[in-house]
Parts: structure tokens; sequence; C-alpha cells
């Protein structure tokens, strides 16, 4: 297989810090479950973790985090009476590698063990067919014969960052399977786990041992033959919906198992092949780049939510607990148009999860400050959508004192990102039954917070949003910045669109609507605050000043103001942070309103705010480098943007991010920045931008690129696009239902069902 379709290495490095970040580049998932790239025989000190979408738990006044479940997959060897382990056992040669095209996990181990060589080799894939099943390959050999002793079943020895959050763990086995059930320490909610093998070596047994359910197997080995046994493991949780967790796992992995590897591993990559076809991009001329990018749209792939699920994607995907597994802004912003674009089904669900959470939004509002109307989402939304995020977010690690933060209470463009989303998926779809569904009613009740948030400002006849963050995060507590008003703006106007839409096509839906929250008498103050909202403006220098009084703020340079630091891992913003009363700003900020709304503001204006706040950006966040790189392709810095794209696509496969910022541990994956790296090369250097009656495509390919070809469903109709230096074709599917308008370098042509049309760029 081609290097652009996998990741590899060929040594083990027994570093915890490497295992960790090794664990997040090689992990694989399914939607319901991940499980991170570690090796069969570690446990919770190598951070071994299946982590379960959409259940979490809270211990006594710990961080409520999402659940790791216990682990089907683990599989330890013993050689004459020596336990094997890459941690602690002479290794002559090792090699994983992670296979893209279908996400499997493949390791080889040889170890030089009671002077013999044994050969431990594992495949192992979460299914994309049966989304609560995983199947392991699992072989070995040895050189000479050999007494070997193999466990395998389940560990219930959990890695948990903050507390044990399954209790009551009972260990069972059930005819040929093993089972452990418990629940969760909160509210709990019932978790099962099952696993089975079919094996035709050896004698075997069961123990009960180390909190391990297992099989044990002897056998004496005869040099240089293959002993290859098949494991079969399920996780079901209440959250399923099945009359018994414990009666459904055991299904799963009695069903998994009739069925036997190879039929589960052809049903699983019959999903990914349609995944890929549907959400490839392919980049002609560039390798590095290819498998960056190729990469993370896997990561986007693997964490897209179950069918049906209505879960959303945390922004440290399933790699892990970190973050609280909470679902923030990034989702709609970053992750969610990757989806929209190529796989529509999964962006439902992300909406599906803003409605299910709508509850959890209207009582933040109530509660916050002093109580706010509408919904106010919070910014880190678990389950029912109550806000994980803590008023004290962040530790100081030169005095260990806890920092407050104001990411909870002022962080009020989050219900503008998910009413922009939820707008967007009906522009780009034509399908108003999301808003019918709900939709419509979160979209209000958003609009609703925001004109109960705004201040009325009577001396200039304007609304104005004060005491906020925006994305730049080293500035708390602001008046008007600008991205957070432009989204409130937005906000108002997709409000005002939807009644206009109902009251044309579905009056009596809007009516009950309107009765059920009680919202008759705002509408009309929708219309003048989207009028009278305050948006700042371009000054003489055509920069748009990110909050009032920024422009007063210490001109400073970022490496100056880091040489300030005390510990490496000082945080610079909160109350007293180094970047407080200076320009330094997090990540971007007018940037990244000038991204989103890229159609309200001309291109000089756009080159003047980058050339002003890209130097004064730390990029102390994984989402900063694709705004700017983005942006740059608008105004033809190619380069800068290049750049900036590979920084962005190469964040997960290198592994190269931080680790803690503060006292806080960070470590996990970057699906934002994996949908960033997708929306530079679609967005950026493609240059694709749909409305709800066409899609343009201004190309502005990167020189080193041949051409750049990927997919793309608008209107629920597909077409291949490939661009070049000097042209652009597009293929539309046979199977289109009507034909559609595409402007390509500014000319309006027709693309009907079944037609390619090339149009030249030079």
């Amino acid at each position: 297989m081609s290097n652009l379709w996998k990741v590899s290495a060929d040594k083990f490095v027994n570093d915890k810090e490497t295992i960790m970040r090794m664990g997040n580049v090689y992990q694989i998932a399914n939607g319901y479950m991940g499980y991170r790239g570690t090796l069969d025989e570690f446990g919770p000190d190598e951070l071994v973790g299946i982590t379960i979408a959409g259940i979490f738990d809270r211990v006594g006044d710990s961080w409520r985090e999402p659940v790791n479940a216990p682990n089907g997959g683990y599989t330890s060897v013993a050689v004459d009476g020596k336990e094997v382990s890459a941690l602690t056992t002479p290794i002559k040669e090792h090699s994983q590698t992670l296979y893209l095209e279908n996400a499997l996990f493949e390791r080889t181990t040889q170890y030089e063990a009671s002077g013999k060589i044994l050969t431990v080799s594992s495949t192992r894939f979460l299914s994309a067919a049966v989304p609560n099943l995983g199947v392991i390959k699992y072989s070995i050999v040895t050189d000479k014969a050999a007494s070997v002793k193999i466990k395998t079943g389940i560990d219930c020895n959990i890695w948990d960052l903050n507390g044990k959050h399954l209790v009551d763990l009972q260990l069972e086995k059930n005819n040929d399977a093993l089972l452990v059930h418990a629940v969760t320490n909160e509210l709990g909610k019932k978790v099962a786990a099952v696993e089975t093998i079919a094996i035709d070596f050896g004698k075997h047994n069961h123990s009960i041992e180390a909190n391990k359910n297992l099989h044990i197997i002897e056998l004496d080995t005869e040099a240089g033959k293959t002993y290859t046994f098949y494991k079969y493991f399920s996780v079901v949780t209440e959250n399923d919906k099945v009359d018994s967790v414990k009666d459904a796992a055991a299904k799963i992995v009695e069903d998994a198992k009739a069925v036997g590897y190879e039929n589960n591993l052809a049903a699983h990559n019959r999903q990914w092949k349609t995944k890929w076809e549907y959400c490839d991009v392919i980049i002609d001329g560039d390798e590095e780049a290819q498998q960056a990018l190729r990469y993370s749209i896997f990561q986007l792939l693997i964490v897209a939510p179950v069918n049906g699920s209505a879960n959303s994607i945390p922004a440290r995907a399933l790699s892990g607990q970190v973050y609280k597994g909470a679902i923030f802004w990034d989702t709609e912003m970053f992750m969610f148009p990757f989806f929209l674009y190529t796989y529509p089904e999964k962006a439902v669900e992300l909406m599906r999860y803003r409605i299910k959470t709508l509850d959890g939004a209207r009582r933040k509002a109530k509660t916050e400050s002093v109580g706010f109307e509408g919904a106010f989402y919070a910014w880190e939304s678990q389950d029912d959508g109550d806000d994980a995020c803590t008023y004290f977010n962040i530790g100081d690690p030169n005095t260990g004192r806890d920092l407050r933060t104001h990411f909870r209470d002022k962080q009020v463009h989050i219900s503008g990102d998910v009413a922009i989303a939820m707008w967007e998926y009906f522009k780009l779809t034509g399908d108003d039954s999301l808003l019918l569904e709900g939709g419509a009613e979160v979209i209000l009740e958003c609009a609703r917070f925001y004109f109960s948030y705004a201040y009325f400002n009577k001396n200039k006849n304007q609304y104005e949003i004060l005491d906020v963050i925006g994305p730049d995060e080293y500035h708390e507590r602001v008046n008007n910045n600008a991205f957070t008003n432009m989204v409130a703006k937005a906000t108002f106007e997709i409000a005002n669109a939807v009644v206009h839409h109902f009251k044309q096509h579905y009056p009596a839906a809007l009516d009950t609507l309107v009765k059920k929250i009680n919202i008759g008498n705002e509408l009309p103050l929708f219309v003048e605050a989207e009028k009278l909202l305050y948006i700042p403006q371009p000054n003489n220098e055509k920069v748009i000043e990110q909050f009032d009084t920024y422009f007063k703020l210490k001109d400073i340079g970022i490496k100056e103001l880091k040489a300030k630091m005390i510990h490496p891992n000082e945080y610079l913003g909160a109350g007293q942070g180094l970047a407080v009363p200076t320009k330094v700003i997090k990540q971007a900020d007018v940037v990244m309103m000038l991204n989103m709304f890229k159609d309200r503001y001309s291109k000089d204006i756009k080159k003047a705010n980058w050339e002003y706040y890209e130097p004064r950006t730390e990029h102390g966040s994984s989402l900063s480098a694709c705004a700017y790189a983005m942006v740059a392709t608008e105004f033809g810095n190619l380069d800068f943007a290049y750049d900036y794209f590979l920084r962005t696509a190469k964040i997960d496969i290198e592994a190269k991010y931080k680790v803690y910022v503060g006292t806080i541990f960070m470590g996990g994956s970057h699906p934002a920045a994996n949908g960033g790296a997708w929306m530079t090369a679609v967005f950026g250097f493609a240059g694709v931008q749909a409305t709800a009656t066409h899609v343009n495509i201004n190309p502005r390919l990167y020189k080193k690129w041949n051409q750049l070809t990927f997919n793309l469903i608008y209107k629920g109709d597909r077409f291949a696009i490939t661009i070049t230096q000097s042209t652009v074709e597009v293929v539309a599917a046979a199977s289109n239902k009507t034909s559609h308008t595409f402007i390509i370098a500014g000319k309006s042509i027709s693309v009907e069902a079944a037609k390619k049309i090339t149009e030249s760029i030079a």
C-alpha cells in the first residue's frame, strides 16, 4: 500500500510521553468508541483507553468526563514462565502501522525472551459496520520450541483522568464469552463489555486475576509455526436503548464470531470504501501535503457520529478524556463544514445534538450571571447540554493556584455559532426537515439570548454586545468584540429568515412554535436588532479594531512577551496573564470573522487586517493557523497559506503539539485542526464557496500542486471536482436529481446530471 495511505513507525520508544503521543497518532475509532493506538499488553499506565461517545461521569468534585470502557482488546504472552512486554523485554524489531484506507491498526514486535525469539503480531479494527464491535487478529511464533502462556480477555484496570467512573464491576464467564458489567458512578448508567475468542490450539482455562477477566491458553510451540487466534469484543451502554446491555453485548460478539474475522473485515472495508469515495481529497505533486491532509480527513471520519445517535464530536475527539470530552464551538465552525460538503448525514447528527441539548442551553441562560432569556449554549457541552466548564479552569504552574477564567460565562459567541451552522445546513442541502425537527426553535432561542444579552446605547441608537470573550481568549471581558458582534448580527438575520421561510411554507408550524416558546412579541425586536447592532468598521488604514480600546493596548512582540515567561506552560491570559495588557492575541479573531463572513468584506480589508493581526497572533490554539491560511489565499499570499496549511494538517500526524496549558493536561487529537486542513484545501486553495443558489469556484492552486481533486455534495447531489493550474472540471453524478449553477472564475455554468464541464481559468 502507498505510504500516502498509512502511517508507520519502525521502532518502539519506551518513554511515557512518547507512548502517550503515539497512542493519539495510531488511534482508531468508529464514531461509537475510540481505541488508543497502544500495544495489546499495555494497561492504564500506558494510557490505554476505549473511550465511549456520549456517556459521561463525575466523581466527587472532579471534572465530569467521558467514560472509558473495560479493555476487551487485552492480550499478554509469557515464554517459559516469563511475561513479555515492550516495556520490560528486549526488542529485536518493532513496527506498527495505521492504515488510513480502512482504520486498521497493526503491530509486529520481535522479542528476545528466555534465550528465544518470540514474534507477536496483531491487527485490530473497530467495526464501521457494527459500531459496538471490536475485532482483533493475534499471532505468535517462536524460533525454538517453547512453553507459552497467553492471557487474553478484558482488562478492568481503566485509565481515568479524574476518578473511577465505573463501579460495581462484575466479572463473569458465560460459556465461551467473558463478561464485565458495571454502572457509572454518578448516574448509575449501565455499561457492559463482552469478549470471546476463536482459537484452535492450546489448553484452556479461565481466570479472574489482577482485575482482569481472562482466558488462559497454554501450549508448547513448535519452532517456526505460527499460532493465530481471533478476539471479538463489544461495548454496550444504557444509551443504546436496549433491554439488557449484557445480553446485547453478548449477542454482538456471538454474531461476530459466527461470521468470522474475514467477513467482519470485509463488511468494515465496504463501509470505509464508501467513506473515502465521498470524502477523499487528492493532491497531485505534493506527497507531504497529501499524506497530512488524508490523515486529517481520516481523523474526522473515525469520529463521525453514529447515525441516529444525535452525538457530536468533542474537541479532542475520542482520543481520551482530555478537555472533559466536551463539545465546543470547534465542532460547528471547523468540523461541521467538512461533513456538510461531503457527508451530510453526519452533519445532521451534529445539529441534532444541538437540538437535543437545547434545554441545557436554556438552563444556562437562566442561571448564568444575572440570568438571560433564550439559549446560551455551553462552552463545554456534554450529554445534557449543561456547561462542564468551570469558573477556575486553568492552574498557574508558577504558584499552583487556580486561575479564574471567564470562558464559561462570557464566551457568548457559541450560541451564534450553533445558529449559523444550523442555517448553513438548510442553505446548502435545501432540506428544511431539521428546522422543523427543532432547528428553528434553536435559532430563535439563540436570537432571544442575544437580544437579552445586548445593551441598547441610546446616545448612539445602537445595540452593543458588552462584557464578552471572543476567540482571542487572552483578552477577557471586552466590549464589542468584532467577531462576537458579527456572529450576533448574523443570528438575528438568520432568525428573521427562519420566520420568513416558515411564513411562506409552514405557517401552522410557525404559529405552534411561537406559542410554544412565547416569542411572538420579540420577533419584531429581532428585525430591529439586525439593523441596529453595532459592528466595528475599518479605520483609515482599513483595520477593524478587535474590541473597544484594543488599539490602546501595549504593542509588544511575541518573542519579547514570551521572554518574560517564568514557566514554559504559563498561561498568557486570565486576570494577570502576560498578554492581557498587550496587543498579543491567542488566535485568529478579526481574521476568523473575515473568513467566516468573507462576502461582507473586500480583499483589501482582508489583506490589511491579516497583515496587522498576524504578527500579533501567538497561535496558542490549533484553530488559528487555518483561519490565517484561508484568508491569505484570498489576497494571494499562497506561500504563507501553504505553510500554515501544513502546520494545521500535520498537527496530529507529527504529534508535536503542546501537552499542558497551565497545569491542565491537553494531550489528545485535534479534530478542529483536521477540519481546518480540509477547509484550507477546499475553501482556500480550491476557492469553493457554496450559497443557497449556486457553487462558486475561484481557484488559487498552490504552485507545487499539479492537480487537486475532491468530491462535493450540494443540494443532495454529488459532484467530482478536478482543478489544475489552468482548468476546472466538474462532473455531475448520473444520480443527480437536477441541474445546478456553478460560477467558475466568474463565469456562470449550468451543470446537469451525468454531464462534465471543463472551464479554462488560465
